[in-house]
């Protein structure tokens, strides 16, 4: 019997309206989008992802990378084709977001684990993990309008890492703190991947990519260019992207 993956893009196409301005977006509703330029921010995408595999996303800036990892989390969904996601993600793209200033870091953390699907009992079972984690001292009980940008990234980081998920998504995140709190950061994610979870990792850093995945997709304009090793993949990216004799 074929192992079902836990990711599965069947086909998906996922199209943008481009508006000018404002103005033309609020016209758009009255015609229709008629005339509006559309953009294809993935262009008929097929992949499949099993459990426990750790897969890199590599290309340039508007290749489709966010916008793939958007439908795994709920954010976006296909224009056509369809998205299967078997299990809970844990998304490392926002960090901040669902944060109340006015709520201290730890009611903060109820509040996000709400957000996530948690319920009183799951939380508090992992409350003190992520205060370890985030290591922010007596600032966990200060109001979020207290922290600095940092600090918030932290507490974000270290509540999405530490929900237990199915599928961990992962987008340029490890720049969240100093070179200490990297490297944490890293050594979760690999102890993570080593339980069995699965990872879908985006960066611009080709060592972090062999470093933490086993397997990557080149993306280009929308469309998969090569799915493979991780070495074979950086190579292809590499090669279709050398600079142009002139």
């Amino acid at each position: 019997m074929e192992k079902q993956p836990i990711i599965d893009f069947d086909h998906v196409t996922k199209e943008y309206y481009l508006y000018k301005n404002d103005r033309a977006r609020f016209k758009a509703l009255f015609t229709n989008n008629k005339g509006v330029k559309k953009h294809k921010a993935l262009d008929d995408v097929c992949l499949k992802v099993y459990r426990g595999e750790s897969v890199g996303l590599i290309g340039k800036n508007g290749a489709g990378k966010s916008t793939l990892l958007k439908m795994i989390t709920g954010v976006a969904y296909p224009t056509e084709g369809s998205v299967g996601v078997d299990g809970k993600v844990a998304a490392l793209l926002e960090l901040t977001a669902g944060f109340t200033d006015d709520m201290s870091g730890r009611e903060n953390i109820y509040m996000k684990g709400y957000l996530l699907g948690l319920n009183d009992k799951q939380i508090a079972e992992i409350e003190e993990n992520i205060v370890e984690f985030a290591d922010l001292g007596e600032y966990i009980d200060q109001p979020i309008r207290a922290y600095s940008s940092g600090m918030k990234m932290r507490l974000g980081f270290a509540i999405n890492i530490n929900i237990q998920p199915d599928i961990l998504v992962v987008d340029e995140a490890l720049s969240v703190g100093d070179n200490e709190f990297k490297k944490k950061c890293k050594n979760k994610i690999k102890e993570l991947i080593s339980s069995n979870i699965t990872v879908l990792y985006v960066s611009h850093n080709a060592d972090s990519i062999k470093e933490i995945c086993d397997r990557a997709v080149y993306l280009k304009k929308g469309k998969v260019v090569f799915d493979g090793k991780v070495e074979e993949t950086l190579k292809i990216y590499n090669d279709d992207n050398k600079p142009k004799k002139k």
